[in-house]
This record gives structure tokens, C-alpha cells and sequence, in this order.
């Protein structure tokens, strides 16, 4: 039985936490080194961090913020923003990232997917999908969610896993930071034509909502960011409450 994880996520831009509804309408929620100290006590199995300006700003994630947080870890940590070359990749290894999560350069150019898979290993590489609802289906957004293209997400994750991908973060564009619940029925989509773990990220607001993820929407791991970081639940209360549903956790 694999155990599922619970993983707090930090947006962070310029070198501080924040947080928003939709992708926008940001506000600051601390700094991403006392957050991660937290989170780690509290039970944290992983650290997401994600630089939600580097792409849409051409630069690459703030290395320095990596390696603060790297420095003071003990749980994994994976890092995305601004990742564009097997070089961006390597960077961020070095500066203490355990795994790199890339979404729009992996949009742009599939092969940097193989190819760092192929220098990496597959357990290194993360697949970052915004998935945004349009009609019947979801399509795949860039840069932070401000750019919709014609990709259809279910279909991008299920090549990504081809590709290379060892595992997939998967973010509902409706639902990040509404704390309305996952989207389950993309969940599902992507859980039914992968075989590779998937991430819920995006709509967590209340206990039930992590359980759901994961016994109806197949998920591996349940990700959120404004509700830990609000403090309306902790981490430990999150895992907790799996045990108490026969959910196995770490």
C-alpha cells in the first residue's frame, strides 16, 4: 500500500510567500524559510515551491531562495518557476532541490521532458499542469495560468508520462485558493490514463476535501498553500484525519 503524502506549497515571488484566488489578486503570506521550519514540524512529507513571477519575468527561479530553504530541510523539496533548459534544471538540483517542476518550457518544447529525464532520472522530473476549464474538457495553461492554449490537459499529462515525467502536480486554474473542494472530475480524468503518481493541488478548504482527492480522485498526494498557511488546518490535523478515514500516511 503506498502511503500518501500531504505537501504544503509556497508561491513565492521575490523572495517572499504569497497567495492568491485564480492565480491572481495576490497577497503576501511570510517568509518561505519560517514557513517551511513550520511545516516541517507540524509532519510535512514534502515542500512545493513554486516562483509564480520567474516565467512571466524571463529569469529563473531565485537560486538563493532555493537554497535557504534546501539548507533547512530535511523532508524533499521540489522546486518550479522559470525552468527552460536542462541547465535551468541542473541549476536548481544544485542549489538543493530534490525534484524540478516544469510547466510552460515543458509546453513549448515536450523534449526538454525526455531529455532531463534521461540526464536526471525520472524521479527528478515533476510535471506542473494548470488545467483550466473550457467547455467539456480541460486545457493546459502557461505562465502561471495567464495563458490558455489549445492542449488538452488530460491528453498533455497522459504524454508527459511517456515522456519522461516521474510524477505530475496537477493545479485546478478554478479552483486555486477558493477552497470550494479539488476538482475531482479532473482528478479522475488524469488518474484513469496515468499510471504515475498525481498531486491534487488547488480548491483544498476543508478535511473532507484531502480525503476526496484521494479516495475519489486517485491521488497519491494532496497539496494546498493559503490553508496552511491562514492556519485553518494544520498539517498533522490534515494527516490526522486520513489515518482516522484508513488512509494510509506517512
Amino acid at each position: 500500500m503506498l502511503l500518501k503524502r500531504v505537501i504544503p506549497c509556497l508561491d513565492v515571488d521575490k523572495g517572499r510567500v504569497v497567495k492568491g484566488t485564480n492565480f491572481v489578486n495576490i497577497r503576501d503570506a511570510g517568509d518561505p524559510v519560517e514557513c517551511v521550519r513550520r511545516y516541517e514540524e507540524e509532519g510535512a512529507d514534502e515542500i512545493v515551491i513554486l516562483d509564480i513571477s520567474a516565467t512571466d519575468a524571463n529569469r529563473q527561479t531565485a537560486l538563493d531562495t532555493v537554497r535557504r530553504v534546501a539548507d533547512s530541510l530535511f523532508i524533499p523539496l521540489t522546486v518550479g518557476g522559470g525552468v527552460r533548459t536542462i541547465e535551468d534544471f541542473r541549476a536548481m538540483l544544485r542549489a538543493g532541490a530534490d525534484r524540478v517542476a516544469i510547466n510552460t518550457a515543458a509546453l513549448r518544447n515536450p523534449q526538454l521532458i525526455a531529455d532531463c529525464a534521461s540526464e536526471f532520472g525520472v524521479q527528478a522530473v515533476v510535471l506542473s499542469c494548470d488545467a483550466k476549464r473550457v467547455g467539456d474538457r480541460w486545457l493546459a495553461t502557461m505562465r502561471s495560468g495567464k495563458e490558455v492554449t489549445a492542449i488538452d490537459a488530460v491528453e498533455w499529462c497522459k504524454r508527459a508520462q511517456e515522456l519522461g515525467t516521474g510524477e505530475i502536480l496537477l493545479t485546478s486554474v478554478d479552483r486555486d485558493g477558493t477552497s470550494s473542494g479539488f476538482d475531482i472530475e479532473l482528478l479522475r480524468a488524469v488518474t484513469s490514463v496515468v499510471k504515475i503518481g498525481v498531486i491534487a493541488s488547488g480548491g483544498a478548504g476543508k478535511l473532507d476535501d484531502f480525503r476526496d482527492a484521494i479516495e475519489s480522485g486517485g491521488a497519491r498526494a494532496v497539496l494546498a498553500a493559503s490553508l496552511f498557511h491562514d492556519r485553518v488546518l494544520t498539517v498533522g490535523e490534515v494527516k490526522r484525519y486520513l489515518a482516522e478515514e484508513g488512509i494510509p500516511v506517512r
